[in-house]
């Protein structure tokens, strides 16, 4: 399956280094608005370096699209990309609008195109086995869960020396004026919606924390007031709730506490397909119930790979990639398909703006539930 990557910034570093790891998927061409990008990224793949989205839009060698362009730009490049007839992978978010989220996905649909969007940790070894020990019902019936995507005091860190493995610096004016609910709550929505099915109404708050001139003296941001701390209740209509908390102000914390009649299983950190999954069980002794403080580890599906990349993760960012081009050959739709992505996206938005709106939202989008990958069942 031929691919083209429309945005060579930061990320695109991630998945040109997983790309190995899918021999199925060619790398075709490239394209960045800033054409010095997209000539290194080219000539270090030995690929075409497209001169603007009409062109790489043109080529028929390109099947998939991978949209790893600035998020505000996602809606305008996937419709342009779906419209001229190539199935599209996107990062996160979709869009940063629900209703153009909505109008891709209908594009997608009229046209019998895949569409999907990052993340595909979801598909990790680690949220795979997550999930069979789940369909096994190792901790009983599931009631609760809390998820945590907090990443430290980000303005207190030297994030403007940040750089890719290629030297690209970390794009941290767009990054706090996105949010870190759009950027990275996804990481834990996508499992928890995979797990447990749609949700029906979610819950929340936001807020910016710190202030621009906090963040970096210098730095003017477009809107000022973009939440860098919310938290999250969702309901799903399988009866689990959730609570999802995502920030770049309380302290690195990635962990999922799953909780049942029967026990708590988790990990640490769901940017690691290999971390470990725990399992700690309830124990009754006479009158009294309380959590064993040993934990049981539960065996992955399978080992998982090694990333040949450095950074704050280990994760196979071609992997979603690589399940969308399966889909595509076996006439299926993909795990991270046009439903299920929309559906997430609108649980993102939702969060990021309770800032405005503080109140309880009730979901208008759905999906049929996704099947584990064929190597966890």
């Amino acid at each position: 399956m031929r691919i083209a990557i429309a945005g060579c910034g930061f990320v695109s570093d991630y998945y040109v280094k997983t790309l190995p790891l899918h021999p199925d998927l060619t790398l075709v061409g490239c394209l960045d608005q800033n054409p010095q990008r997209s000539q290194h990224l080219a000539q270090d793949q030995g690929v075409r370096a497209y001169a603007d989205l009409a062109e790489m839009l043109a080529d028929p060698q390109v099947e998939i699209v991978l949209n790893l362009t600035n998020p505000r730009a996602h809606y305008p490049l996937t419709k342009a990309a779906l419209e001229a007839g190539k199935h599209v992978y996107s990062e996160k978010p979709l869009a940063m609008d629900i209703a153009e989220a909505k109008e891709l996905a209908y594009l997608a649909s009229q046209k019998g195109l895949e569409l999907a969007s990052a993340p595909c940790s979801c598909l990790s070894e680690t949220a795979q086995t997550l999930w069979k020990a789940l369909r096994e019902e190792v901790v009983g019936k599931v009631r609760l869960v809390y998820a945590e995507m907090d990443d430290g005091l980000v303005h207190k860190m030297p994030y403007d020396q940040w750089v890719s493995g290629a030297g690209i610096a970390w794009p941290f004016q767009d990054e706090f004026e996105v949010g870190c609910t759009l950027e990275h709550a996804g990481y834990y929505l996508t499992w928890l919606t995979m797990f447990f099915g749609p949700a029906t109404t979610v819950t929340a708050f936001s807020s910016c924390l710190i202030p621009a001139a906090d963040k970096r003296s210098d730095l003017t941001l477009t809107p000022a007031d973009t939440p860098d701390f919310s938290v999250a209740c969702i309901q799903f209509a399988s009866g689990v709730v959730a609570r999802l908390t995502c920030s770049i102000v309380a302290p690195h914390d990635h962990s999922l506490r799953i909780i049942g009649d029967d026990g708590v299983m988790g990990i640490e950190d769901c940017w690691y397909y290999a971390d470990p999954v725990y399992i700690r069980r309830m124990v009754k002794i006479r009158r009294k119930v309380f959590m064993n403080p040993l934990k049981q580890t539960y065996p992955l599906v399978r080992k998982a790979p090694k990333f040949n990349y450095r950074g704050a993760q280990q994760m196979d960012f071609c992997r979603g990639v690589a399940d969308m081009a399966d889909a595509i050959r076996e006439g299926r739709s993909s795990r991270l398909g046009r439903d299920f992505s929309l559906h997430n996206n609108e649980l993102a938005i939702a969060i990021q703006q309770a800032l405005e709106t503080g109140a309880a939202y009730a979901l208008t989008t759905s999906f049929t539930p996704i099947q584990p990958m064929p190597w966890a069942l």
